[in-house]
């Protein structure tokens, strides 16, 4: 795995996170070079700047390389990335003098004279920031968006025009451009969230912008759902949740459980919040039998959680990139979390071959159900 940065006579050490992660992926790809490149060939003075979608932190670390009296606010919806970001600076020994650190729910300040944005691979959830940067960015302020130049089309120019303003790309650079947008002033109505039913549960789901399946059941969910374990179980941990489904219908099936639910979108457990709370599922409302983590993984819940049942539908890609490190490291962590006797079940595609993972990890892994698609397993610690 690369760290050495180095860009327009920047030079820094940057790691994804967490550090230790089985991964050749960079912590930075040639859409950041292009945007710090096009700051520093326009000599962008120290105004207060957004950053939106700072993967693990190399825009932020770069501002701060340049000028430590930057003043920035960062935006992101993933904990890793928030977590990435503040383990760069401190190991780049960059002391920002003003860095404030928002989720993808609150609001930007008023005060922005510059944002910077990567290009997220959900569109549905670019439109709504670049909707949410209409309603604080005053007429004519300056909106860099960088992507690979393949993404750059004229739909994509399109919408951001009708969220925020006039939009022009530059020349390719690394097969990578900067998009230009320049705000209009006119603020723009957010699209409600997307709502929908499961009526075979006689379950109402909601889902904010980012939240995978953004509208209907997704077949891997579906197959979990189908193929729950039995037992009485009475602590569950529904890890990577999502809009909180299987967490959920588990407490559907295990009335008397406490269900954590975990995920490193802050918009995915808004919405497993949401969903909790709106389909009434605490049986006791002074004993409340939800509870939320935004975190990575299982790297920060309470020292006293152990439940006996994780039920994981797991990620393989992070951003654009296909990874199976997010895996690996959910598996891990169930099996240090688990009661022994506890069990992980996994729902995932076939082709990849998770069973190999869980069975270095716990030893022993069972095939509970599968189809053409997807395969549940199962193990014990």
């Amino acid at each position: 795995m690369t760290t050495q940065f180095a860009c327009a006579g920047i030079e820094l050490e940057l790691f994804r996170y967490p550090t230790q992660q089985a991964s050749n992926l960079q912590a930075w790809d040639a859409a950041d070079e292009h945007l710090i490149k096009h700051l520093v060939d326009v000599q962008q003075s120290a105004i207060p700047t957004a950053i939106l979608n700072d993967s693990f932190g190399a825009l932020s670390c770069a501002l701060v390389s340049i000028e430590p009296q930057w003043p920035i606010t960062l935006e992101t919806d993933a904990k890793t990335s928030l977590l990435g970001c503040q383990y760069n600076l401190q190991h780049n020994q960059l002391t920002p003098a003003s860095l404030h650190i928002i989720n993808s729910r609150e609001i930007l300040p008023k005060h922005t004279q510059l944002v910077l944005m990567k290009l997220p691979k959900n569109l549905h959830y670019f439109a709504q920031q670049l909707a949410r940067l209409s309603a604080v960015l005053p007429a004519g302020t300056q909106v860099l968006i960088g992507a690979k130049a393949k993404s750059i089309n004229a739909a994509l120019l399109s919408i951001i025009e009708k969220n925020l303003g006039t939009a022009s790309a530059s020349l390719t650079w690394k097969k990578t451009r900067v998009i230009t947008c320049v705000s209009d002033g006119k603020p723009r109505e957010l699209a409600n969230p997307v709502s929908w039913k499961v009526d075979e549960l006689g379950l109402t789901i909601t889902n904010l912008a980012n939240v995978f399946a953004a509208n209907k059941l997704d077949i891997g969910a579906r197959i979990m759902l189908d193929n729950m374990p039995k037992g009485d179980f009475k602590q569950v941990i529904d890890l990577g949740c999502g809009n909180g489904i299987l967490g959920l219908h588990a407490k559907q099936c295990y009335p008397n459980a406490s269900i954590h639910f975990v995920d490193d979108s802050d918009m995915a457990i808004a919405s497993a919040q949401h969903n909790w709370q709106h389909n009434k599922l605490d049986s006791d409302d002074d004993l409340p039998q939800g509870v939320f983590y935004w975190d990575d993984c299982l790297t920060h819940l309470p020292a006293h959680i152990s439940p006996d049942l994780v039920l994981c539908n797991p990620p393989f890609h992070q951003g654009e990139a296909i990874t199976d490190h997010i895996a690996w490291q959910m598996f891990v962590d169930a099996y240090k979390r688990l009661k022994t006797g506890g069990i992980l079940h996994v729902v995932g595609n076939r082709h990849l071959a998770y069973h190999v993972k869980i069975k270095r990890i716990f030893n022993n892994c069972t095939t509970i159900a599968s189809n053409g698609k997807f395969v549940i397993l199962q193990a014990k610690k």
